[in-house]
C-alpha cells in the first residue's frame, strides 16, 4: 500500500489577519503590525508544494478531506463552544479564545474550515483503517493540538487529533489509541482531552516552559483512571537532533511498547526546526525524517503499522517545506533529488547537535516514568 496525502485548498484561506507579535492579532498602539499573522498559510502550502515539484506527491495517495460532524467534534469540545464559534464566523469572525481574548483570531468561513481540517484527521485516520493507505500525512489547517473542550488556544480552534482519536474509539472500535505530539509547544489541549481517560496515552516532547507557560511537566502525569497515561518530555532549549532522537530510543518508543495502541497518532509541528520564529530548538530535515523513521518501526511492530501524522504549527515559511519532505520520504519509502539540496542539510552542521548532559538528565526523568503507564 503507498502513503497517503490530505491538503485541502481551503485550509489556506483560514484567516487568521494581520499580527502585531506572535500571539495578537490586532495592531497594538505600541508596535507596527506585520502584514500577516505568525499563523498563515505560506508554510503549509510550500509544503505542498514541494511535494508537487520534487514529483513525490504523484506517487502518493491523495485524499479528499471531509467535514467532521457536529456530533465528532463535541466528542471533545462543548456544545456551546462549537456554536459560539458557528456564530461568530458566520458575522465577521472573532477570537475562539473564549479565556484570554486573543490568541485565536479567525474569519468569516473560518468555523466550515476547522471542522474540515477536524474532519480532514478523521479522513487519513479512516483510510489507514479501511487499508486504503498503509499510512499517511493530514496537512490540515488551523491546527489543533491547544484547543480546550471549551475554548480555542495558541492559533487551535478544534483538537483535531483528538477527535480523530475519539473517533477511533467511538466510531471504529478500537480501545487504546497514542497521541505523540512533537510540536515544540506543549499539546495542553491534547493532554487535557484524555487526562483521566485510561484509553489514550498522551505523549508530548516539547521545549520546556515555552508555551502555555508552565504547562507540560514531568509531573503532569494524569488522573483517577488516566493516570499515567500523560508523558512529557519538557527538553531545554537548544535541544537539537540528538536530544530529540535519544528522548523517542528511550522514553516514546518503549512507552508505546508498554501501552501497545492499536493506532498512533503524531501530532506533527515542525516548530522544533533550527529556524522556527517561536521555538528554540534546533532540529533538522534530517532530523525529523529520522524520528519518522522511529515511529515507523514502532508503528509496524506495535499496531500493525498503522501511523498517521497531522499538521500543527511550524512558523518558518522556509524550512517547514524541507521538513515536511523529510518525513514523507521516511512515510513512503521514497528519495526525491531534493534530499541533496542546502535547505535539506541545513541545521546539520551546527554545533551542539549531539546529545548534551543537561538534555540528558530530562530524558532520564521521563524514562523513569513509564513503568507507570498502564499495560493492557
Amino acid at each position: 500500500m503507498a502513503t497517503g496525502f490530505l491538503w485541502h485548498e481551503r485550509y489556506a484561506w483560514h484567516n487568521t489577519g494581520r499580527g502585531s507579535g506572535p500571539y495578537h492579532a490586532d495592531a497594538s498602539a505600541w508596535n507596527e503590525p506585520d502584514v500577516r499573522h505568525s499563523e498563515n498559510a505560506d508554510g503549509k502550502r510550500r509544503f505542498r508544494n514541494l511535494l508537487d515539484v520534487t514529483g513525490l506527491l504523484d506517487q502518493l495517495v491523495v485524499l479528499t478531506p471531509r467535514p467532521a460532524t457536529v456530533e465528532e467534534v463535541c466528542r471533545f469540545h462543548t456544545p456551546d463552544y462549537v456554536e459560539r464559534i458557528a456564530a461568530m464566523s458566520a458575522m465577521h469572525g472573532g477570537d475562539a479564545d473564549m479565556n484570554v481574548g486573543e490568541g485565536v483570531p479567525f474569519g468569516k468561513g473560518s468555523y466550515e474550515v476547522a471542522l474540515l481540517a477536524a474532519g480532514g484527521t478523521i479522513t487519513m485516520c479512516d483510510a489507514i483503517m479501511d487499508g486504503t493507505v498503509a499510512n499517511g500525512y493530514a496537512l490540515t489547517r488551523p491546527p489543533g493540538h491547544h484547543a480546550l473542550a471549551d475554548s480555542g488556544m495558541g492559533f487551535c480552534i478544534f483538537g483535531n487529533a483528538a477527535i480523530a482519536a475519539h473517533h477511533l474509539l467511538a466510531a471504529r472500535g478500537l480501545s487504546r489509541v497514542a497521541i505523540v505530539d512533537w510540536d515544540v509547544h506543549h499539546g495542553n489541549g491534547t493532554q487535557a482531552a484524555f487526562y483521566d481517560d485510561p484509553r489514550v496515552l498522551t505523549i508530548s516532547l516539547h521545549q520546556d516552559n515555552n508555551f502555555p507557560p508552565d504547562s507540560g511537566l514531568l509531573t503532569e502525569t494524569g488522573t483517577g483512571d488516566g493516570t499515567g497515561t500523560s508523558l512529557n518530555v519538557p527538553l531545554p532549549p537548544g535541544s537539537g537532533n540528538g536530544a530529540y532522537e535519544e528522548a523517542f530510543r528511550r522514553v516514546v518508543v518503549p512507552a508505546l511498547e508498554r501501552f501497545q495502541p492499536e493506532f498512533i497518532i503524531i501530532a506533527s509541528g515542525f516548530d522544533a526546526s533550527a529556524w522556527d520564529p517561536l521555538g528554540r530548538q534546533m532540529v533538522t530535515p534530517r532530523g525529523y525524517g529520522r524520528l519518522t523513521r522511529q515511529m515507523l518501526d514502532a508503528a509496524g511492530a506495535i499496531c500493525g503499522g498503522r501511523l498517521a501524522l497531522t499538521h500543527e504549527g511550524g512558523y518558518s515559511e522556509v524550512l517547514v517545506p524541507f521538513c515536511g519532505l523529510a518525513v514523507m520520504e521516511e512515510l513512503s519509502g521514497i528519495e526525491t533529488e531534493a534530499r541533496g539540496s542546502m535547505l535539506y542539510e541545513t541545521g546539520d552542521i551546527m554545533g551542539y547537535q549531539d546529545l548534551q548532559a543537561h538534555q540528558a538528565a530530562v530524558i532520564d526523568a521521563a524514562a523513569a516514568l513509564i513503568d507507570g503507564i498502564p499495560t493492557p
